[in-house]
């Protein structure tokens, strides 16, 4: 059977043919076994990747144990998706973080308050999302395994605060500083003919931060006027419920993800524990989730929400939508 590798996995194995550090090609095969089309055709390969990737994390356990400061780019992936928030020093980062979730962030007035990223969950209705405190970075300085936090990451928040005169300077410095290691922020990735060859592209918010200090009206205008047409703004103080509620729900839109219900035959809806997973997913996507062994045993969905009718049967390929009950059925 043929392996039928699609475009995205082929600039994934380019970034690991050039990939130089043990993080890079870590973070390169794994996105190779996120996106190889799961069939007969490439269980060799998906093998081989899993080989490779076992023995590049011994190495990188091996480095840990002898002190090496990629132990901590091994930030457990947990929640509906990876978060990473970067801007420059004393834009509040830390103290959102602390505001949003029960990560406990070292909150000062100094710059370079956190050295090491912090990851934290925070509640979004029924699901939790991780968001990783990372080391404070300017056009000119960066920790050397950053590019590996947010390469790993699903998508980033940039801060900048309204509290500085110097916020366009926030954001450019960042988002030029990505670009020089190939990492380009945007709002949504674009199509693979689009995309600059062995680029990573993370879909990004601009943080407007400190929204209650002096003048950050004005500062919010011109912030708006430099990420028109490339990024949403969010503007968000922590220490306003309304504002924070609000950055909750744009850190889940900017995801893009859905959530799934489950229901057994005869039995209530499970509304406490989604299923989170990619907006377009369809039925045969959540049978996978579920069990591999599903797919055959369950050909067939009832869906309640999206569907024209409650209860409507639905197919394999039918397209999920957020808030949809399913249940599956022989």
């Amino acid at each position: 059977m043929p392996a039928n590798l699609t475009p995205d996995y082929r600039a994934a194995e380019e970034r690991f043919r050039q990939a130089e550090s043990i993080p890079e090609k870590i973070v390169a095969l794994e996105e190779m076994m996120a996106v190889i089309p799961k069939h007969k055709g490439t269980e060799h390969m998906q093998a081989d990747i899993r080989r490779r990737l076992a023995k590049l994390r011994q190495e990188a356990r091996e480095k840990k144990a002898h002190g090496d400061r990629f132990a901590f780019t091994q930030i457990e992936r947990q929640g509906a998706g990876q978060v990473a928030v970067i801007g420059y020093p004393n834009v509040g980062k830390s103290a959102l973080l602390s505001a949003t979730t029960h990560a406990h962030s070292t909150v000062a007035d100094y710059p370079f308050t956190t050295q090491i990223p912090i990851p934290g969950m925070m509640d979004y209705e029924d699901v939790q999302i991780q968001l990783i405190d990372a080391p404070p970075m300017t056009a000119d300085l960066m920790e050397s395994w950053m590019p590996d936090i947010i390469r790993r990451a699903d998508a980033v928040l940039l801060v900048v605060s309204l509290g500085s005169d110097d916020c366009l300077e926030q954001a450019e410095g960042v988002i030029e500083r990505l670009h020089r290691i190939k990492i380009i922020l945007c709002d949504r990735a674009p199509e693979m003919e689009k995309r600059e060859a062995l680029f990573v592209y993370r879909p990004a918010l601009v943080i407007a931060n400190q929204e209650d200090r002096e003048g950050a009206s004005e500062r919010l205008l011109l912030v708006e006027e430099l990420c028109r047409d490339r990024f949403p703004v969010v503007p968000v103080s922590a220490v306003d419920p309304d504002q924070l509620s609000q950055f909750r729900k744009a850190v889940w839109n900017m995801l893009d993800m859905i959530r799934v219900y489950g229901k057994e035959p005869g039995h209530p809806a499970d509304m406490n524990s989604p299923f989170v997973l990619k907006r377009g997913s369809t039925v045969l996507d959540l049978a996978t989730r579920i069990h591999k062994g599903l797919l055959a045993e369950y050909p067939y969905a009832r869906i309640w929400g999206s569907a024209r009718f409650p209860g409507q049967n639905v197919d394999r390929d039918y397209r999920l939508q957020d808030g949809d009950v399913v249940e599956l059925h022989r």
